[in-house]
């Protein structure tokens, strides 16, 4: 179902908190936050975006993106010119463009003493308003070096989150007079940055109470650091649906268990609910789960998981077209997995078993660990090899169909071109498509099934 177009303000978070409201009032409509630095996976968005008259939401973790560059080298200011530079190159001004800043908090200095982290942690909030962010999660749910073992009180979570509040404000009056307002996410039953449940583990959705007794919580610490119009601004509360992935298992949405949380909506701040790892739910699942008013879906390794999907796929195209002539074949999953062997930090605490099953979780789990390699140079140079091998040799629409379906159909059905880019891009807005519908978004670059049917007749 396609809502009403209502992007007439003047930025983007203008009109997420259009959205929300509307979200609240008639259980129609929501929003996607595409948690990626991966430029393909940014490019793809940014498209998608331009053809649903949208604005693209990216969002940047504290361990991915911080004052010390994180996994990804990036700072603030630096993630929000790769950003910038990708979603111009596709059409999308720089009103057309949300940046969120994802738990941000002493999560990357966890080790250190509670006074350094914090300070650390304040220093990444200031960076991110100045870059430009505008959603900020405020996320100090995580416990420091000399913190008591276990989980924090909520009190104690609550008051430094609202200390990262008071940083994020102090940054925003930096800011020229005409910026647009800061958009806060409070909530301490988050996932940890990166992670996921094992097989093993189960996961309970948060109970009204839990909602009440957060937000209550959370009032109290922001009006005890003078913060009573940032509180005004607390646009989300970030809950456990019940849902989550691991290597190789999903917790599906139930709409009976999360009935409660779902009609327990505060009256103020006018909030919705933030659901993150809803990656690999069904497009039922998604829609229900915006009606429910989760109308903040996070996505993030489902993305780049496509990717990769449509990166082997061209891979084998490559190998069945090119391996007789003298061509340079590409060896991007050789690539890949020497990457992943030589540095395994990233994946290793998260893939058990034989040698067997630990080397299909490095290239096919759900987790898609793999997704903190593909900057790896030598990885970037096969890839780049193996676009180039492509780009001139259009593949046979029998390869494709082997390989990529999806995309088959599309060229198909006359709204791609078989370049390998394009495969890509088509293959990770297959993704970004399922979210858009369920957000109520508009989408272009759809495979109109009757065109098909009579093409196939």
């Amino acid at each position: 179902m396609r809502l009403p177009n209502i992007d007439n303000a003047h930025h983007a978070g203008a009109t997420l908190q259009a959205i929300l409201r509307r979200n609240r009032a008639s259980r129609l409509g929501g929003e996607y936050a595409v948690c990626s630095a991966h430029p393909h996976v940014i490019a793809a968005a940014a498209h998608q975006a331009r053809n649903d008259g949208s604005f693209l939401h990216v969002e940047s973790t504290s361990n991915q993106v911080n004052q010390f560059g994180g996994y990804t080298g990036q700072t603030p200011e630096q993630f929000a010119s790769f950003v910038h530079e990708i979603a111009q190159r596709a059409g999308l001004s720089k009103d057309k463009i949300l940046l969120g800043g994802d738990h941000l908090g002493p999560y990357p200095w966890r080790g250190e003493f509670a006074a350094a982290a914090m300070e650390k942690a304040q220093s990444l909030v200031r960076s991110c308003v100045l870059a430009g962010y505008q959603k900020i999660h405020l996320d100090a749910s995580m416990a420091c070096g000399d913190d008591e073992k276990g989980a924090l009180d909520e009190q104690t979570v609550a008051d430094r989150a609202a200390v990262l509040c008071a940083a994020a404000e102090s940054a925003f009056r930096e800011l020229p007079s005409n910026s647009p307002p800061l958009l806060y996410v409070i909530g301490t039953e988050v996932p940890t940055p990166g992670g996921e449940l094992g097989s093993e583990q189960s996961i309970a959705v948060t109970t009204p109470a839990h909602v009440d007794a957060t937000l209550k919580t959370f009032h109290q610490a922001f009006t005890k650091y003078q913060l009573d119009d940032a509180w005004q601004r607390v646009i989300g509360l970030v809950v456990q649906p019940g849902v989550e992935f691991g290597d190789d298992n999903l917790f599906e949405y139930s709409r009976a268990k999360a009935q409660l949380l779902s009609v327990s909506l505060p009256a103020t701040p006018e909030l919705v609910y933030e659901a993150h790892s809803t990656d690999y739910q069904s497009p039922s699942a998604l829609n229900e789960m915006v009606e429910d008013h989760f109308a903040i879906l996070k996505v993030g390794p489902e993305l780049t998981f496509a990717f990769r999907e449509a990166v082997f796929g061209l891979v084998a195209i490559e190998q069945e077209m090119l391996r007789s002539k003298s061509v340079r074949m590409s060896k991007v999953r050789e690539a890949l997995e020497a990457a992943m062997v030589r540095n395994p930090k990233y994946w290793r605490d998260y893939y058990h078993g034989d040698e067997s099953e630990v080397r299909i979780s490095l290239f096919y789990s759900y987790s898609d660990r793999c997704r903190y390699y593909w900057p790896d140079p030598e990885v970037q140079k096969e890839i780049e090899v193996l676009i180039e091998n492509l780009a001139p040799r259009p593949a046979a629409l029998t390869l494709i169909s082997q390989y990529l379906p999806f995309e088959y159909e599309a060229i198909r059905a006359g709204i791609l071109q078989p370049h390998p880019s394009e495969i890509i891009r088509y293959h990770i807005g297959k993704v970004l498509r399922k979210y858009a519908t369920a957000c109520g978004i508009a989408h272009s670059e759809v495979i109109d099934m009757t065109q098909l049917n009579r093409l196939n007749s």
